[in-house]
C-alpha cells in the first residue's frame, strides 16, 4: 500500500508545477497501515472567508497543507488549475529559487477560495 503525495514545486525553469509521488505505508498492521513518521516544524490552522483569493506569490517554507473546509483553486503560471477539496491535501514546496528575485510573471502560484462555504486548512511544517 502506498500515499499518493501531491506536490506544487519549482521547476528548474523557475516556475511551479505538481507532480505526485508514492509514500510507502510500511509500518503499522494489516488493517492500518502507516507511513515511517516524517519531521514536522509545527501546525497552523487558517480560515479564509468566502472571495479569498491571493496574487501570484512562493512559498517561504516547504510545508503540507491539508483542506478541512470549503474548497481551494491552486493555478499555475501555465494556466492551469487544480482544486482541493475537504480530505485533499498537497507538499507546498514552490520556494523562490536561490539568488533569484521575485517576478509575478514567473514564480509561484496563486490560490482562491471556490464555492460558498470558507476555507479551512491546515499547514504542517516540514
Amino acid at each position: 500500500m502506498e500515499f499518493t503525495q501531491v506536490i506544487l514545486y519549482t521547476d528548474t525553469d523557475g516556475r511551479a508545477r505538481f507532480r505526485e509521488q508514492a509514500i510507502p505505508l510500511t509500518e503499522g498492521k494489516p488493517q492500518a497501515r502507516l507511513s515511517a513518521l516524517m519531521p514536522s516544524g509545527g501546525l497552523q490552522l487558517r480560515m479564509s472567508p468566502v472571495g479569498f483569493r491571493s496574487d501570484f506569490h512562493c512559498t517561504e517554507k516547504p510545508q503540507w497543507l491539508f483542506v478541512l473546509g470549503g474548497a481551494m483553486e491552486i493555478g499555475l503560471q501555465d494556466g492551469s488549475k487544480r482544486v482541493f477539496r475537504p480530505g485533499d491535501h498537497f507538499y507546498s514546496a514552490d520556494t523562490l529559487p536561490e539568488g533569484a528575485t521575485f517576478d509575478p510573471q514567473l514564480h509561484g502560484h496563486c490560490s482562491r477560495q471556490v464555492g460558498d462555504e470558507p476555507l479551512v486548512t491546515a499547514f504542517v511544517r516540514s
